[in-house]
């Protein structure tokens, strides 16, 4: 295992961050205790010390078998929560990104992990009803409690995220370290804005869903096609995601992997920090998720994942790509002029 700065922090996270939400048999499908305390303990022997939890995961046991987890060791592991989603439905100030929630959620959190402080606190999706002063200072206020150290967003437009970090650069406040997202070889969309934002800004990205909601393990074919969730998507959809996810077999089979490792390396091997989040339901799974430690994609490889999974840039990214466009912007001397910037 491999360590990474967290994003424009100096904080040193492993290159494959542990998901929770399977922790807790509650939602019907994730693991018990036990289990979870062997996914748990598979990943930290392998080095890792990035732990990702949430207020929600299985009604809290998730976040409560962490803190029991991690007791022994606590400085050493860099534990992740979030807070915005609801504790208590019916009641409009017991969800949101408002910092009344904030700091109710927070403390609750706390305890539950039985902690005297949290190492990342994420932003777990935006509301569009919290003013951006109102949320960084209530961000801000937790980092100089010591509640918190670091802080970062999840499931949020880039846009917003920009304007965040401005406004805390401005202000003296606590930036946004680190961003979370949906990002796959079946999902590139982030790579139109929210992942050049995030080379731009010095964000670390930690990725979920990078299996695709499974269709990259190779356990769908188009004899047994995936029937529902983020899996299926349209007709088109499945039969594009079936093709990718072909790819991927081919190349795990030539590289003595499984195609859920090819995947995870996929990631990793994206430019900028990107540190995947794996999550298991059993020991068995989180022992092959930490199998992408052992292999290496080489150009070829990468060239031909790229091939079969690009997607549309977009406007106004494919605009600005034209030949004509570039030549009435640089008056022909676009091909003579060396960026060291990142582009796209």
């Amino acid at each position: 295992m491999r360590y990474h700065l967290l994003g424009r922090s100096g904080l040193r996270v492993s290159e494959l961050a542990l998901g929770t939400m399977t922790f807790g048999p509650e939602w019907g499908w994730g693991a018990d205790e036990a289990t979870s305390r062997a996914i748990f303990d598979a990943y930290a022997e392998a080095g890792g010390n990035f732990i990702d939890t949430a207020n929600r995961y299985t009604e809290g046991t998730s976040e409560r078998y962490v803190g029991d987890f991690i007791a022994a060791d606590r400085d050493h592991f860099v534990v992740a929560t979030k807070y915005t989603l609801w504790d208590e439905q019916g009641d409009p100030n017991k969800s949101g990104n408002h910092r009344k929630n904030m700091m109710r959620s927070v403390e609750a959190s706390l305890q539950r992990l039985d902690t005297e402080f949290i190492d990342l606190l994420w932003v777990h999706a935006w509301d569009f009803t919290t003013r951006l002063d109102e949320l960084m200072r209530g961000l801000d206020d937790l980092v100089r409690q010591g509640k918190v150290l670091y802080v970062g967003i999840s499931d949020t437009p880039a846009w917003i995220v920009s304007q965040a970090n401005m406004l805390a650069d401005l202000r003296g406040w606590t930036p946004f370290t680190a961003l979370q997202l949906r990002y796959s070889l079946i999902d590139r969309t982030p790579e139109r804005d929210l992942l050049p934002m995030a080379r731009t800004l010095d964000l670390a990205v930690t990725p979920w869903s990078v299996l695709g909601a499974g269709v990259l393990t190779g356990k769908y074919n188009r004899e047994n096609p995936p029937e529902e969730g983020r899996a299926k998507g349209g007709a088109a959809t499945v039969e594009r995601n079936l093709e990718i996810a072909e790819t991927v077999i081919a190349l795990a089979d030539e590289l003595g992997a499984s195609p859920s490792q090819v995947a995870l390396r996929w990631a990793m091997q994206q430019p900028g920090v990107i540190l995947p989040l794996v999550g298991a339901r059993t020991e068995a799974q989180i022992e092959d998720n930490l199998g992408a430690l052992d292999i290496e994609l080489s150009d070829d490889h990468l060239e031909r994942l790229d091939a079969v999974s690009a997607i549309d840039p977009g406007f106004p990214h494919d605009f600005l790509q034209q030949e004509p466009i570039r030549d009435v912007v640089f008056g022909g001397t676009y091909d003579q002029i060396v960026n060291h910037r990142p582009v796209g």
